[in-house]
């Protein structure tokens, strides 16, 4: 039987996180029993203490256990806490060496969502791939420049240290421990129960780019003022470092360095957002919209638009534009 340890931290957790793992593989030993198979999974609340924890001021949820009794865990989910990060990461730091020594003693482990900041702080993470919000990817790259963020993924597999995206594609991640820890029938089965859409891999369409301005640089600060009222237009590198005085490789370092993104991959971003609010508000048609935006080129603007967001344009005009679904 496989020890599933849900953390129960310390801050303004996301209940979801912590109910939805222990009804799923809970739900899961039910369906082995229904199929005369023996339950698989013992789930567990693991605290800092016996005290309860008071989430969102209504919901009280004990610990079953806490890191100093004797536990042998084989999966280790760590739920998503919401808040100041490095105030979020100092209430929870006690449970950092407990996770480091389950995991070498084989346990594996998972963050869901933002937990992926407290996953990171332990260490594991480092020289490793990362999923976790789309809208805390900036902050997460910047305190942890060692791990290598997957924005775009709902699930990252690292040799048993797990992550997911943002907000409910926790329970894709949760799908794919089922078939990877029980096998694909009950995955599926257990994705038809909650309806969950099983393999589903990205979560581009989901992100809103609001560009990275969390920065001090004032002068990329301009040129990303200039990309974001002037998108409609041709812009070029050439053009922005003759407009601030700068040399070209001098701003594409000091560009790269504050949004993390290349010049070039800011302009089409910009222009990739302008075009979701258009296919989403709006009945024009793909070409009316890409040239608003200001592509000529129509593969090229599916190219990228899809690159981007996961969906070509008119799979995202189907899927989110509210006329076109009536």
């Amino acid at each position: 039987m496989k020890q599933i340890s849900i953390l129960v931290p310390q801050g303004a957790v996301a209940l979801s996180c912590i109910e939805g793992p222990f009804v799923l593989f809970t739900k899961v030993n039910d369906f082995l029993e229904d199929m005369g198979k023996p339950p698989l999974f013992k789930v567990q609340l693991v605290g800092l203490s016996k005290n309860p924890q008071v989430y969102d001021r209504l919901f009280r949820v004990m610990p079953d256990v806490v890191i100093r009794e004797e536990i042998c865990s084989d999966l280790i989910i760590i739920p998503a806490v919401n808040g100041v990060w490095e105030e979020v990461i100092a209430q929870n730091s006690d449970f950092f060496p407990w996770i480091i020594q389950q995991h070498k003693k084989g346990a594996e482990v998972a963050s869901l969502c933002v937990g992926a900041f407290l996953l990171a702080a332990t260490g594991l993470l480092y020289g490793k791939r990362c999923a976790t919000h789309w809208l805390a990817a900036t902050e997460f790259r910047n305190m942890f420049p060692e791990v290598e963020l997957v924005s775009e993924k709902i699930i990252t597999d690292e040799h048993g240290i797990y992550t997911s995206g943002g907000a409910n594609s926790f329970w894709n991640l949760l799908i794919y421990l089922i078939e990877k820890y029980v096998d694909r029938e009950i995955a599926i089965l257990a994705s038809k129960y909650f309806e969950i859409e099983i393999d589903r891999s990205n979560q581009s369409s989901f992100t809103i780019f609001k560009g990275q301005r969390e920065h001090q640089d004032e002068l990329v600060r301009r040129a990303q003022d200039f990309i974001e009222q002037h998108f409609q237009e041709k812009i070029t590198v050439e053009q922005l470092s003759s407009m601030f005085a700068i040399g070209r490789r001098s701003l594409e370092r000091r560009f790269k360095k504050a949004t993390n993104n290349t010049v070039s991959e800011y302009i089409q971003r910009v222009k990739v957002e302008a075009a979701k609010k258009g296919f989403e508000s709006s009945r024009k048609n793909i070409n009316e919209v890409m040239w608003e935006v200001g592509y000529s080129d129509t593969k090229a603007f599916r190219t990228i638009f899809k690159k981007t967001t996961g969906l070509s344009p008119l799979e995202y005009r189907n899927k989110y534009n509210k006329a076109i679904l009536k």
